[in-house]
């Protein structure tokens, strides 16, 4: 005797590999010629256990001195496996290992459902029985028409089942003839024809798969009580049999396709939104009416109390009523709590609610909860609370992809906010304004920054930069820029020098993809009548920053230095300027300038034309006219992020 066990879990690759150990096994044990049929079996009896038990499964497979080969599959489902086979949609049953297999059966016990078939025995012949022919068989042309049924594959069951009824009426020549379907509550009539309050005369049993079963009953006189009308009627009776096997598994299989459809069109929903809201939303939303009357989400705060994120009822009039009856399931010492306390996978909600509650986990940790009602005036069947799981459980990933994705947003943005400084100074004889535009909302961080510095009663220091890059290197490194500049001018170090120990710091960071342009202005107020103010300007590898003059021109200031951080043999030319009454000095980002509207450049020619077209606006003004220039170019989204300074100094203190 030859003997092999192997156990497997519950995935959707595990009958691929339990037929592979099949088919291995068995040419082993040299018996390739029942390989075909065994692997066949083993694989309904496998993917039965996987997809309608929901559990792992072992098999065993024994080979007999005398050849027979025995297989045996055993699963812990909640029911038998040969009664899961007769009620799972698109099932075939056993239909399949009773029509292969020399002998199979089944048992249960505290291992589990064992369910075996034996391949390959050789039994004799068995005796030969005379068959006495029937004294009056009907007419082979009309027995012929009473078997061959022509229709197309989309016929209506009701069709096919009226039409098969009529002509075995017609040939036994019987009043009325009905096909009979046993239901949970009763009977029904599948089809019917003739006069069926007679007496009925013959009934033939329908071969249908366990737990359902039927009949076919010919109503007629005695005349019917013979052998020929019991053949004709089984002859119909297995007929009907295919054909309501064949419309089960067609509506299995539609079903099914429908279901999935489904699951996958609400992921593709839960995935168009990472805001928590509005995911949130979304979600009662995909739920109602298919699967229930109401959909409730409840989300764990950070304080680890339930609330009620979103809801909805296919009769709005009732969510107010809904609202107030689900509150107290939300309390400490609720439904919903203890359903999560205790780490069930449902738990069923009573009357008023008619439902059921599903836990949201991600990773085993909990993050809320999702309950559905009853759908209509029945509970819900066992393949739609599968379904619920489901999207339980994608609904739960979906919330919290969002949750994090919210988290990471409002660190960045955060994070972004403490690179900028809290307000612009003020003082008499001198003006500041800002405006910062990142590319995105989201959770990049960019490595625009600005900043304006009181060092004095007269005295002050702006700076535009740019860091090369995105994200929380380039964040580290714009703090590192913006507060070693600090730093080393409080210290009164001349602008040169600065420039020189930023260059030395970042290039001992080793990283030479981590470079910045800096545009830098000292801005001295002069003690003069009209009031006016000296600006000392260096250029580490920035664009030059346009002066608008108090009469509308437009020139652009400063000589062109190394970026910092890039090369060890930095220079700068720090030049000096003076701004009169009404002069305004603009330092913008390549932000600006390098807006795109296709493969064309926004550039420093059209940014002059707007500050011209601005005229003598205020600090504000000024950076607004940029602003909507740039806006009014191109609808494209920016490609980056946006810096712009402006030092003014006002026309109003000329005139007193």
């Amino acid at each position: 005797m030859f003997s092999r066990r192997a156990q497997f879990p519950g995935d959707a690759g595990a009958p691929s590999a339990a037929r592979r150990f099949v088919r291995a096994t068995l040419a082993r044990a040299r018996r390739d010629d029942v390989a075909d049929d065994a692997v066949l079996l083993a694989s309904e009896l496998c993917e039965n256990a996987v997809l309608h038990g929901g559990t792992g499964f072992t098999i065993e497979l024994v080979v007999l001195d005398g050849g027979a080969v025995t297989i045996t599959v055993t699963d812990q489902g909640p029911s038998p496996m040969e009664l899961r086979r007769a009620v799972q949609p698109g099932g075939r049953g056993l239909t399949l290992v009773d029509g292969v297999a020399d002998a199979w059966g089944s048992r249960h016990d505290r291992r589990g459902h064992h369910v075996w078939f034996t391949l390959g025995t050789v039994e004799p012949d068995p005796p030969a029985r005379t068959v006495e022919a029937p004294t009056s068989w009907p007419d082979p042309e009309r027995t012929r028409w009473l078997a061959h049924l022509p229709l197309a594959d989309d016929t209506p069951l009701p069709v096919v089942l009226t039409e098969l009824t009529r002509r075995l009426g017609d040939v036994l020549g019987a009043a009325g003839v009905a096909v009979l379907l046993d239901t949970e509550t009763g009977t029904e009539e599948l089809a019917g024809c003739g006069d069926r309050t007679k007496h009925a005369e013959v009934v033939v049993p329908l071969p249908l798969t366990p737990p359902r079963a039927g009949r076919v009953v010919v109503h007629g006189d005695e005349s019917l009580a013979t052998p020929a009308a019991a053949e004709l009627a089984e002859l119909t009776a297995l007929r009907i049999a295919l054909a309501v096997e064949a419309d089960t598994q067609h509506n299995a299989d539609r079903e099914r396709w429908m279901w999935m459809t489904y699951l996958a069109e609400a992921t593709e929903m839960f995935s168009n939104s990472l805001d928590v809201r509005l995911t949130a939303a979304i979600v009662p939303q995909v739920l109602v009416p298919r699967l229930g009357r109401w959909c409730a989400l409840h989300l764990l705060d950070p304080r680890g109390r339930l609330g009620l994120e979103a809801m909805t009822h296919v009769d709005e009039d009732l969510l107010a009523d809904l609202r107030a009856e689900l509150a107290p399931l939300a309390e400490p010492d609720g439904a919903l709590c203890v359903l999560l306390d205790d780490g069930a996978d449902a738990a069923a909600l009573g009357t008023p609610f008619d439902g059921v509650a599903m836990p949201l986990r991600v990773g085993g940790r909990a993050i809320g909860t999702i309950s559905v009602g009853r759908p209509g005036e029945r509970s819900h069947r066992p393949e739609e609370l599968l379904i619920v799981t489901e999207l339980a459980r994608r609904a739960a990933q979906a919330v919290d992809n969002a949750q994090r994705d919210s988290a990471h947003v409002a660190t960045s943005q955060a994070l972004q906010h403490a690179l900028l400084p809290r307000a612009m100074p003020k003082a008499d004889g001198v003006e500041f304004a800002a405006a910062y535009l990142p590319e995105s909302t989201g959770a990049d961080v960019g490595g625009d920054f600005y900043d304006v510095l009181t060092l004095g009663a007269d005295r002050w220091f702006a700076v535009v930069g740019d860091v090369c890059g995105k994200g929380p290197r380039a964040a580290a490194r714009t703090g590192l820029v913006r507060d070693v500049l600090r730093v080393l001018l409080r210290d009164g170090q001349p602008l040169q020098r600065t420039f020189e120990l930023l260059n030395e710091m970042m290039l001992e960071a080793g990283d030479p993809s981590q470079f910045a342009t800096v545009a830098l202005a000292m801005i001295t107020r002069q003690q003069t009548d009209p009031p006016s103010v000296e600006v000392e300007l260096v250029l580490a590898g920035h664009e030059q920053p346009a002066l608008v003059y108090a009469d509308g021109n437009v020139s652009y200031l400063g000589r062109h230095g190394s970026a910092v951080g890039l090369v060890r043999r930095f220079a700068v030319h720090p030049t000096r300027h003076v701004l009169l009454a009404g002069d305004t000095l603009v330092f913008f980002t390549d932000g600006v300038t390098e807006h795109r509207r296709g493969a064309e450049l926004f550039g420093q020619g059209r940014l002059a034309k707007a500050l011209r077209r601005a005229g003598n606006r205020t600090a504000d003004g000024l950076i607004t006219a940029v602003r909507m220039a740039v806006e009014d170019f191109s609808a494209e989204p920016h490609r980056d992020d946006i810096a712009i300074v402006a030092v003014q100094v006002p026309a109003a203190r000329a005139t007193r």
